[in-house]
């Protein structure tokens, strides 16, 4: 006879032998995404009309003998079958190439430019994440008030803005000597000329990020609104709900106790999913703000167009998002009981 207490000690652990199958199958769906990855990236950027050496050399005269050298030595005479397969070997071997215009090791340039793109993304998503948290848990315990009312709308029509377009109004109004705060805030770099050392550098850093992360939060913050909001509004109904404020807790505590934690799951797995979209849609930011990062590599390299460049950064980003994509699936495996009973 078949107790209880066997049948879920059964339960789990046929649960813990389906993780690792789960996340296996998992890995497998990334490791294709990521060789696809490596595929566009060789041919999405032949399509860039223009001819790097004729970029490089546009104010150097140059007869047609040197310019046939230098594509020999850019490896761009040889034909478009011969590239691919040198390419994806090296690739394999994370030998992501030499830059044209930097005569540098593209590996080197990511290395060093990853660290203000994770610096300025990661302060923003924590900034986007704590806000739409907060508004969203708020507006959806009092829906259709005024407050719900006002921060979905402002929200909502942030989201629709192109990021581009916001961050170029942004330097107008408060850095371009338009508005009622005029010519305050730094507007391009990660630092000034006159930065200082030690521990007085960081609230000069502080100032030069006070624009990128207000564009890029004010963009991302709205998903994480709607998805809490949502999700709270349909804990609110639930019955326990209602059995917890039977028993006498204060409407705070059934708040805080009851419904946000339940609510949080969706928003837990939304952030995994959208870290690696975040640090991909900084591009337009680091180019409005001239912030070092990886956007503003990607963006220099398109004007060449430096192959090497384009690829390896199109490469890191794209990757960030199909890993943080693979981690937020797990995460919704590990957290949620009805998948894991699925």
């Amino acid at each position: 006879m078949t107790t209880p207490l066997a049948t879920s000690f059964d339960a789990r652990e046929e649960r813990g032998r389906g993780l690792p199958r789960y996340a296996l199958t998992k890995l497998g769906g990334a490791l294709l995404s990521i060789g696809m990855v490596i595929v566009a990236a060789f041919f999405l950027f032949r399509l860039i009309p223009g001819d790097p050496t004729v970029a490089y050399t546009r104010d150097v005269p140059v007869s047609p003998e040197q310019l046939a050298l230098l594509r020999r030595q850019m490896g761009l005479d040889r034909p478009l079958s011969q590239q691919f397969i040198g390419f994806v070997l090296r690739t394999l071997r994370l030998d992501l190439g030499t830059s044209y215009e930097y005569r540098r090791p593209v590996a080197e340039l990511i290395g060093e430019r990853a660290g203000p793109t994770l610096l300025l993304t990661g302060v923003g998503l924590a900034l986007a994440v704590s806000l739409g948290l907060w508004q969203g848990t708020r507006a959806a315990w009092r829906h259709g008030g005024r407050f719900d009312r006002l921060s979905t709308g402002v929200s909502l029509i942030l989201w629709s803005v192109p990021t581009f377009w916001l961050g170029l109004l942004l330097l107008m109004v408060f850095a371009a000597g338009i508005g009622p705060v005029p010519g305050i805030l730094p507007t391009r770099g990660m630092e000034g000329v006159d930065a200082p050392d030690g521990l007085a550098y960081l609230p000069h850093l502080a100032q030069h990020m006070v624009l990128p992360c207000l564009t890029l939060v004010a963009v991302v913050y709205a998903q994480y609104l709607l998805v809490m909001r949502s999700s709270l509004l349909e804990e609110i109904g639930q019955d326990y709900i209602t059995t917890a404020r039977a028993k006498g807790l204060r409407d705070d505590q059934v708040r805080r106790r009851h419904a946000v934690p339940n609510a949080l799951l969706p928003t837990v797995t939304l952030v995994f999913m959208h870290v690696g979209f975040v640090v991909a849609g900084a591009v337009s930011v680091e180019a409005v703000y001239s912030w070092p990062g990886l956007g503003l590599l990607f963006y220099k390299a398109v004007q060449g167009p430096d192959f090497a460049v384009l690829q390896g950064t199109f490469m890191v980003l794209c990757t960030a998002v199909i890993v943080m994509n693979t981690l937020a699936d797990v995460a919704y495996h590990v957290l949620d009981p009805r998948v894991r009973s699925a």
